[in-house]
């Protein structure tokens, strides 16, 4: 078994209420995120790759379209503009380009990152 791991980065703005930051979190501020999206699989006996990473290339380039620059909080689908959101909503997004195991959404100036592995079920 083979996992591939392809990322992107995007800037963006958010602000969050009802955090423990306080203010600082309520005020509308940036940050730089780094995605990560994998795959997991076998490689084709024809092809030796698990997935054409060109096909997943697009499929994030749209998303990072999607998020970058923006104001999180205007993004629609994306609900309150938290790390479990926006690795939900890349996952969403990018899932019909193979057999997507997780994505992590790290932003690493805070030390901080999220990962989703789709619904479970």
């Amino acid at each position: 078994m083979w996992e591939l791991t392809k990322s992107f980065r995007f800037e963006a703005a958010h602000s969050l209420k009802g955090t423990t930051f306080g203010a600082a979190s309520e005020e509308i501020h940036g940050h730089s995120f780094r995605a990560e999206v994998s795959v997991r699989g076998t490689p084709d006996p024809e092809t030796g790759m698990v997935l054409d990473l060109g096909l997943l290339e697009r499929s994030m380039e749209e998303v990072r379209k999607a998020l970058d620059h923006k104001l999180l909080n205007n993004v629609e689908a994306l609900g309150a503009p938290t790390l479990e959101n926006i690795s939900r909503y890349i996952f969403e997004r990018v899932q019909h380009a193979g057999k997507i195991t997780r994505v992590s959404v790290h932003r690493d100036s805070c030390n901080e990152s999220c990962t989703y592995f789709g619904p479970q079920g």
